[in-house]
């Protein structure tokens, strides 16, 4: 009776221990389930897919191989799937997050700051965590390793990067603001974080480093604008109402601004998908910022024009075998742009086709990208709805158009509906088509290694010189 009742109480303990076991693993199982979805949130905040998956049709997810056009040369993104071959299959999560937040391979070898870990470096440990674990779990390996990034000579010392990083690399994780309430510190956090907004909207000094004096007062970003988003009132978005901005974010569309180039993809990719409080501490957030006013703009930019309809005087102004008939911008405006925008530049009835007046596009006193707009058009997919506006470069499916001619519709359009200060020239056109206006430190780059050949040539001959003079003493 005694060895039954033993047996009994062994197979109870290990029932016991089994129900145990597998509760725990139905546990692990639930947090692991719980961490991929923070961490694919996280992802989409921090807008990974865009850069880290090629726009080639069959491209896969985070498998690299996107070129990020920068000012000192191509940079392609590199595969970030779990393969040990081609991505970061083989990282700890020690190594993971020195990448994230220091810009550090787990080579060694340093990354770019098209990278934006200068911003990720607010990162917290527990949200690096969940991100490690959803591209370790969460993400499908691709073996397929992109083309490499081979910037000139001296950009490709990839060692310079540690300077670089010594001088302007913050390294430290966010901490809240006792003084700002739970909203704002959540808006800050994304922000200045997984969301990277002044890595775009802040201008870059002599060393392509952020200007923190101009924290967010806007900036160029290849041939677009990253425009002033600090609550200056004429400069910024002081003028904006809170469910304005939000509708932004979320659409990529107002009544009077248009989300494109780079911030269509970031409406795309990354805010539309954010949850609705996100985004609200977002705006929250930089309601705080403090404001950066701009001389050039008098006035907010969405305040600039009225409707006006020069079509009845436009017909037959031009003879037939005029030579320079379709360089005129009232005819380039006619021919292009008012079936869709309308004759007056009031737009359509539905918003589909935005108002040319009281729109920051041709109000602002940077007019890259009114020019950028036409160049490359606009093309957002939101909601399940295409948004697409033609683009008349090279690439045109419709009709490219000279410099000569963007800037005189340019100009046109800017005389009747927007800001009247501002005037495009053909070589503007020409400098947004050739990707937007080269920083300093890209303009001397041909310079570079003569003058440094042309340094060592001067040391050589001053110490043949001082051996010389010391033998003839």
């Amino acid at each position: 009776m005694k060895t039954k009742l033993k047996t009994l109480a062994a197979l109870a303990v290990l029932a016991l221990s089994g129900m145990a076991q597998a509760q725990s693993a139905s546990a692990s199982a639930a947090d692991t389930d719980a961490l991929v979805a923070k961490g694919r949130y996280l992802a989409v905040a921090g807008d990974c897919a865009a850069c880290h998956t090629a726009t080639t049709p069959g491209a896969q997810p985070f498998a690299g191989g996107y070129s990020i056009e920068s000012p000192l040369g191509t940079i392609y993104a590199t595969n970030i799937t779990p393969s040990k071959t081609a991505g970061i299959g083989s990282y700890t999560e020690e190594q993971f997050a020195r990448a994230l937040r220091q810009g550090v391979r787990a080579d060694g070898q340093h990354l770019y700051p098209a990278m934006p870990y200068t911003a990720y470096t607010v990162v917290s440990d527990e949200d690096t965590h969940a991100l490690y674990t959803y591209f370790m779990k969460g993400v499908a390996p691709v073996d397929t390793a992109p083309q490499q990034t081979a910037l000139p000579f001296p950009f490709n010392i990839r060692a310079s990067m540690a300077v670089w990083n010594t001088l302007f690399l913050q390294d430290r994780r966010f901490v809240p603001d006792a003084a700002l309430s739970q909203e704002v510190n959540r808006g800050a956090y994304l922000a200045n974080g997984p969301a990277h907004c002044s890595t775009c909207h802040t201008a870059r000094n002599v060393l392509m480093a952020e200007d923190h004096a101009a924290f967010l007062g806007g900036g160029p970003l290849g041939a677009w604008y990253a425009p002033n988003i600090t609550p200056d009132a004429r400069a910024g978005i002081g003028s904006w109402s809170d469910a304005e901005l939000l509708q932004y974010l979320r659409t990529g569309h107002t009544e009077h601004a248009q989300a494109a180039g780079p911030m269509a993809e970031a409406v795309e990719k990354s805010f539309q998908h954010m949850e609705p409080a996100d985004l609200k501490a977002i705006v929250a957030y930089l309601r705080t910022v403090p404001p950066v006013a701009e001389a050039r703009q008098a006035q907010p930019a969405t305040a600039f024009g009225k409707p006006r309809d020069d079509e009845a005087t436009q017909r037959g102004a031009v003879g037939p075998n005029e030579r320079k008939g379709l360089h005129a911008g009232a005819a380039l405006f006619s021919g292009y742009c008012a079936s869709c925008h309308q004759a007056n530049g009031a737009g359509s009835q539905n918003g589909l086709y935005p108002a040319l007046f009281h729109n920051t596009a041709t109000g602002h006193a940077q007019p890259a990208n009114l020019v950028a707009a036409i160049l490359y058009g606009v093309d957002r997919e939101v909601d399940g709805h295409h948004v697409l506006m033609p683009r008349f470069d090279q690439q045109s499916q419709v009709q490219p158009l000279t410099d000569e001619q963007i800037a005189s519709v340019s100009n046109y359009v800017l005389a009747r509906y927007g800001n009247l200060a501002v005037e495009v020239q053909p070589r503007d056109v020409a400098e947004a088509r050739a990707g937007g206006p080269r920083p300093l430190l890209a303009r001397l780059q041909p310079m570079i290694l003569p003058l440094m050949v042309a340094g060592v040539v001067v040391v050589l001959l001053l110490i043949a010189f001082l051996v010389m003079r010391w033998r003839v003493k």
